[in-house]
């Protein structure tokens, strides 16, 4: 079964660009483009004509933009967060729109969208409001973090090296790395930095590891590994300048306030210029 891009549109300047990079993406994969928006059951009522009228004059844009892109559209008359969970799960993709420097806006409304981000069992993209079909020109990166071991990191660095395939894109790997406290050394790990000669060779050499199967598949597309010293979060976000898109790995858990998100994603899609993707474990 072919999965759809789904993006969600409730008729904000965030979500009509959110709607334009998902069919951007769309064309370059060869996938179809499909539509919704979502609103509780108590304001179908009043609220249904106008979802239907935003839906359709987004999908007539695109009908004029990418006339061979095959697109559909749904009203979704439930509560958003399951109702865009489970349109998430049937989707290559989900694509949302987002406000720099806070909460995602719309129909995601204070919490929503960090439990979207935090349930979604497929990768989830958040778009600004002033994204550009230009911010995907050559020369621009795509950043991803990696962290832990080679499989730590494998769904976020797959999403990456895919989409920097389909774009003719170079992937920066980005590993933070900090000083370890005394009292987490053990004789295993002091073994392991003497034999790479101190920390910050362990930490490329680590890194070089986690990326070499990911090589090996995708051999056409450019590498930049990069490793630095500091906060996983800001290293990362001062990449982002450059980048057309940053895609961090989710650890989501759950906590007496619900669902939450890791703190390196967290701030990386509250804080990058580009659009960014959460991508959950394999």
């Amino acid at each position: 079964m072919t999965r759809p891009i789904t993006v969600g549109v409730d008729g904000s300047a965030e979500s009509l660009a959110a709607v334009h990079w998902a069919a951007r993406e769309a064309v370059r994969r060869g996938l179809p483009l499909r539509l919704v928006h979502a609103w509780e059951t108590a304001d179908a009522g009043e609220h249904a004509p106008k979802a239907l009228d935003t839906l359709r004059e987004a999908a007539h844009e695109l009908a004029e933009r990418h006339p061979h892109l095959p697109v559909s559209t749904d009203l979704l008359d439930a509560d958003p967060v399951p109702s865009l969970v489970a349109e998430a799960a049937d989707a290559e993709t989900l694509v949302l729109g987002s406000r720099g420097h806070g909460a995602i806006v719309g129909f995601l409304l204070g919490s929503v969208g960090q439990q979207v981000v935090a349930e979604s069992i497929r990768p989830v993209v958040l778009v600004r409001a002033d994204d550009r079909a230009e911010t995907e020109a050559a020369g621009r990166e795509i950043v991803v973090g990696q962290h832990g071991g080679p499989d730590d990191s494998g769904a976020a660095l797959r999403f990456a090296f895919e989409t920097a395939a389909e774009r003719g894109a170079t992937v920066r790997v980005v590993r933070a790395w900090s000083l370890p406290a005394l009292y987490s050394f053990s004789p295993g790990s002091m073994k392991l930095l003497d034999e790479a000669g101190g920390l910050e060779p362990y930490e490329k050499k680590a890194l070089a590891e986690a990326l070499e199967p990911w090589q090996e598949r995708f051999p056409d597309v450019p590498v930049t590994q990069h490793t630095e010293i500091g906060s996983a979060g800001e290293v990362l976000l001062s990449g982002a300048g450059r980048a057309q898109l940053v895609v961090v790995g989710r650890r989501a858990h759950r906590s007496a306030v619900g669902p939450r998100i890791g703190s390196v994603a967290h701030v990386v899609m509250h804080h990058a210029p580009c659009p960014v993707a959460v991508v959950p474990p394999a």
